[in-house]
């Protein structure tokens, strides 16, 4: 159980850490004119974890005045993102501790 939740906890870090780039990215880019912002997506996986997707929607040729970034979700998401990387980080430190528990006991 410990070394799943340790992987779960990395796959959680890692994914938080790209989709928080890529808000980053978003809003970097907000004046740009023609910006398509990215759009991130969180898929499970098979074995435990999670990936962050990123894909970009719309096209810049439709609009070469404005970018498409709303600079208010983008707060919103990269404040779910840090919430995602600290829990993540909980559960490596929970996982840490119980193994180290574990070692105790076993010496």
């Amino acid at each position: 159980m410990s070394v799943s939740a340790l992987n779960s906890g990395l796959s959680g870090l890692k994914a938080y850490t790209r989709a928080l780039d890529s808000s980053g990215h978003n809003v970097a880019n907000a004046s740009t004119s023609g910006f398509v912002p990215q759009q991130v997506s969180f898929q499970e996986q098979p074995a435990g974890g999670v990936i962050a997707n990123i894909s970009r929607e719309g096209s810049s040729l439709a609009s070469q005045e404005l970018s498409g970034t709303d600079l208010t979700s983008e707060i919103v998401q990269s404040l779910q993102f840090k919430t995602g990387f600290d829990l993540s980080a909980k559960i490596i430190k929970t996982a840490d501790e119980l193994l180290g528990t574990l070692i105790d006991i076993k010496a």
